[in-house]
């Protein structure tokens, strides 16, 4: 597996969140083109190495940066064979556990916090709680991966949610493409 301008290539997506709403939602990335998880033959199993994942929250759909006196709170997370689909803020449940760092289909995540808290603060944070790494990249042999996010504390305006994805394709042999099916099973 190489990281280098060669190799790298980038894949992104983004989901919407309409002002005032509560609950989870999520936007699917087909990777279907990019992953062949059976071997055949001599020929080996095709994964997607995820080196990084880069998250940004912006407010309304025209990409300004949140307002510091704006509320909400969520948890972000990019999830291996979801297979939610595209869903709307507040028609999909979440599992309790799938932004858990048990989760072994949990590629990346983060944590959002609005400027204006309940102690009357105006900092906003983001928590990174899970990311790969360049050494050690999350490898992904299933046909998608889901944005899923859910809103603790709903947001007064309209925000967007997208990642742009570092990844690159990698041959696998079948000890490490059988460990990563039986892993990636959801």
């Amino acid at each position: 597996m190489a990281y280098d301008l060669k190799s790298v290539f980038y894949l992104d997506t983004s989901a919407e969140i309409a002002a005032t709403t509560a609950g989870a939602g999520s936007a699917q990335l087909d990777l279907s083109a990019y992953i062949d998880p059976i071997a055949r033959g001599r020929t080996k199993g095709t994964g997607l190495a995820i080196y990084k994942a880069h998250f940004v929250m912006s407010q309304a759909s025209n990409a300004e940066p949140i307002d510091d006196g704006n509320t909400g709170s969520a948890r972000v997370g990019l999830v291996a064979g979801a297979g939610t689909g595209d869903n709307a803020t507040g028609v999909i449940a979440l599992n309790s556990d799938i932004f858990n760092a048990t989760n072994n289909l949990l590629v990346a995540s983060y944590d959002f916090y609005g400027g204006k808290t309940a102690d009357n603060t105006t900092a906003i944070m983001y928590n990174d709680l899970i990311m790969p790494s360049e050494k050690v990249p999350y490898v992904i042999v299933r046909d998608n991966v889901c944005l899923l996010y859910d809103l603790g504390e709903q947001m007064p305006t309209a925000h967007t949610i997208s990642v742009r994805l570092e990844c690159a394709q990698v041959t696998l042999d079948q000890a490490t493409l059988n460990q990563l099916l039986r892993t990636q099973t959801v």
